[in-house]
């Protein structure tokens, strides 16, 4: 089944072009004594498709976690549409901002169909009384997100399945389904984390394919991946963190011809590297407690012989 990636009308209420709807500014998060993210400036504008690189550990997901409020940062703010974001992940889920998960999250013992309606709660009006009662007003609500979670389906090339259990997709289709149910909650911004994660060539294509659709819809996106390739031809701008710290922002061949970039991933040092310092105490650490170690041992092996 293809992804029916045919371009739809924009979202009614959704900002002109250009418009900044995400505006993060020196996000910080610490945990104990570790700086996981550390200062980051960042933003979206309406109609934007925007990467987020860098190497393994450099605080990509966590500072996505600070973005959608699973973690509350240590410093800074993120707004949204011009109004700080809740700490809450259900509040911003309302606010407008959805996100997928490097680990699938689906529910595997419901069905596609279920999937995509759970998403839909925070667009529920009917209150509890509607539900217990089941009356009208009820019925109406349930058949609207009925109809747009087979829009959803649709959309993404999973309407013939919507009565499959989630657990029996194929990888690809599990990956598709999560961006349906995130889309679900009619977000002006999706945050992707790593959407082609173990995905074939052809698959990654289609994902491509299903992102440029998604912001044709109106809806900006701010996407996490390893693969260079789909971020270069996907992206309209793209930032790279390191060690927490973003190292350099700009368009796709800013970003490619940086050689901070290539040092990063090919492992050089950087020459204003801010984990050096900080390298070098834990390895004097390190030696300290090794060299603390190997005295106990002389000693305990002393003792031992004096027996």
């Amino acid at each position: 089944m293809t992804t029916d990636t045919t371009t739809k009308d924009t979202a009614p209420g959704a900002p002109a072009p250009g418009t900044t709807i995400l505006d993060a500014r020196g996000v910080t998060m610490r945990f104990g004594g570790l700086t996981a993210v550390n200062g980051v400036d960042l933003t979206v504008n309406s109609g934007e498709i925007v990467g987020l690189i860098g190497p393994n550990g450099a605080g990509k997901t966590t500072f996505f976690n600070c973005l959608t409020g699973l973690y509350i940062p240590t410093e800074g703010e993120v707004r949204y549409k011009g109004q700080v974001l809740p700490a809450k992940s259900f509040k911003v889920t309302a606010a407008g901002i959805a996100r997928t998960f490097q680990n699938i999250r689906l529910f595997g013992n419901m069905t596609v169909l279920e999937n995509v309606l759970v998403g839909r709660h925070t667009r529920t009006k009917e209150g509890f009384w509607s539900a217990v009662l089941r009356g009208p007003g009820f019925h109406r609500a349930e058949a609207a997100s009925r109809e747009r979670a087979m829009e959803l389906l649709e959309f993404v090339g999973l309407s013939l399945k919507a009565d499959h259990l989630a657990r029996n997709l194929p990888y690809g289709e599990q990956r598709k389904l999560e961006i349906a149910r995130a889309l679900a909650s009619e977000p002006g911004l999706l945050l992707l984390d790593e959407p082609t994660a173990g995905m074939n060539p052809q698959e990654t294509r289609a994902t491509e394919e299903l992102v440029f659709a998604i912001r044709d819809q109106g809806i900006a996106v701010l996407v996490i991946e390893h693969d260079m390739r789909f971020i270069f031809n996907l992206c309209d701008r793209v930032a790279v963190l390191v060690q927490g710290e973003k190292l350099v922002e700009g368009d796709s061949a800013t970003v490619q011809g940086d050689e901070r970039v290539v040092a990063a991933y090919l492992g050089e040092p950087l020459a204003d590297d801010p984990g050096a310092a900080e390298a070098a105490e834990v390895e004097a650490a390190e030696a300290a407690q090794a060299s603390a170690a190997d005295t106990t041992t002389d000693t305990a092996a002393g003792k031992e012989n004096d027996r």
